[in-house]
């Protein structure tokens, strides 16, 4: 049984990759996947039958009660309207245009991928994801 799905998100420059020795073992541990992490989860759920619900409560409200974070993973009534607007039957094809990571190196390019994202709104705002403009802040539990 999944209880919850997080990443730690660790990506890096393509030197530290090492991609032209192709050995795995002296690669960067991390890869550039932020992005992309809710199409790659509910891409592999739905093949195994989960639903849309299970992926919210998996990726949004678990790992905000994890943390103990009260206003975050969930939308309802005095919590902060964090959430995307996206086509869960639509499929994408991973690209090196489309990665918005400082360090384009990622496993997913080429692949397809379900799940496009029309928009991401934080606590009810909607966000350009290409722009600069910092909207994070530090919450505490």
């Amino acid at each position: 049984m999944i209880l919850a799905i997080v990443s730690d998100h660790s990506p890096c420059t393509p030197e530290l990759k090492r991609l032209e020795e192709g050995d795995v073992e002296r690669a960067w541990g991390g890869i550039a996947s932020l992005q992309f992490g809710l199409q790659i989860v509910w891409t592999e759920a739905k093949k195994r039958g989960a639903r849309v619900e299970d992926v919210a409560r998996w990726m949004c409200e678990a790992p905000a009660k994890l943390a103990g974070l009260s206003r975050k993973g969930v939308i309802e009534a005095g919590r902060d309207a964090d959430f995307v607007v996206w086509h869960p039957e639509a499929d994408f094809t991973v690209t090196n245009e489309c990665i918005l990571h400082r360090n384009k190196v990622t496993p997913y390019e080429g692949q397809t991928l379900s799940g496009v994202i029309e928009g991401t709104f934080l606590r009810g705002e909607k966000v350009d994801p290409k722009s600069d403009d910092a909207r994070g802040r530090w919450l505490k539990r």
